[in-house]
């Protein structure tokens, strides 16, 4: 069997009503005729939207075909044991010219009896946002379920609902449970369960192209809903130039963030787990001794879990993101 490698994978990309263009326009994607893009989906193992390989021998496969084959040697054997052939994190970028829907997503075992399928825990790092952009985090108080049925009723959750004003470079982590949406104005990378479960709790009225009101799952929506106030809604990060700085350690993954503007080496061999590369802002190469692999802004890379000694070369300043497993 050939020798893995860094892999690359044909970007997915999703018109959204509420979708933009700062996919193309930002991040230098072309979605083609599309008339917007609200989702890019960079490494994604979802039925009926898995990744295929964009570059070496295993170009056109899929990456379900590349778990079935390798198995440990690709995501590692730890996570093998427990996710079998199903890749367990999607990345994906979102691009919202206007609102999402106030939305929940289930947990494991919700999703489990409801759906036979994963929870979906996730994670915002905003790319790029307006002046005075926002979202919708959890409540700005705890409440009941009966007093968050009767605003939905009344049209007033606004009234309860958590909004933080956002910029460039923010953080967010959303368990499963949490309520939440993204406002107009706003470019972010989400890493998250592999799972495409949405509770949409609220859609603003608004119609699609054929006049229609999107379906609202507000029953489901109130058995998985988190009705608590929590403090710090936003994660809390100082960036340190050439230093990993961990933003988020949660059950299903670990994302880091690091800006370097000279090499960076990293070894993972005890690691036991696949990692994702997200380039943010700027380029680099992965270097390994055999190859290296160019990433740009826009761009993700799997590394496999039997080749997680390499180095980081920038092309002068580089932003990226590092995510792996758990």
């Amino acid at each position: 069997m050939s020798e893995l490698y860094p892999l690359k994978f044909k970007t997915i990309f999703l018109d959204k009503i509420w979708g933009g263009q700062r996919i193309r326009t930002v991040l230098g994607k072309d979605f083609g005729k599309l008339p917007n893009c609200g989702e890019a989906w960079e490494i994604s193992g979802v039925e009926g939207n898995i990744s295929v390989v964009a570059n070496g021998f295993l170009k056109g496969n899929k990456l379900s075909e590349l778990v079935e084959v390798y198995m440990g040697d690709l995501v590692g054997e730890k996570i093998y044991d427990k996710f079998g052939e199903e890749f367990p994190l999607l990345v994906k970028f979102i691009d919202a010219h206007e609102n999402l829907s106030i939305q929940v997503h289930p947990d494991d075992a919700t999703a489990r009896v409801r759906h036979n399928a994963w929870g979906k825990t996730e994670m915002w790092v905003v790319l790029h946002a307006e002046e005075n952009a926002e979202l919708v985090m959890g409540f700005n108080r705890t409440i009941s379920r009966k007093e968050f049925v009767q605003h939905l009723e009344n049209k007033t959750l606004n009234e309860i609902l958590n909004v933080e004003r956002v910029k460039t470079g923010d953080v967010f982590f959303i368990p499963s449970g949490r309520v939440h949406a993204i406002g107009p104005g706003i470019l972010l990378a989400e890493i998250q369960q592999t799972s495409d479960i949405t509770y949409r709790i609220y859609d603003w009225d608004r119609l699609d192209n054929q006049g229609n009101s999107r379906e609202l799952h507000t029953e489901l929506a109130l058995d998985v809903i988190d009705f608590q106030h929590h403090d710090n809604y936003k994660t809390s990060y100082q960036s340190t130039e050439n230093t990993l700085v961990k933003l988020v350690d949660c059950p299903y993954f670990v994302t880091s963030l690091f800006e370097i503007n000279k090499p960076m080496d990293r070894d993972y061999s005890l690691l036991d787990s696949f990692v994702i590369i997200i380039c943010i802002q700027g380029s680099a190469k992965i270097i390994d001794n055999k190859r290296e692999t160019e990433i740009r802004c826009g761009e993700s890379v799997l590394i496999p879990a039997t080749g997680l000694t390499f180095r980081i070369e920038p092309t002068g300043n580089a932003k990226l993101l590092e995510v792996f497993g758990k």
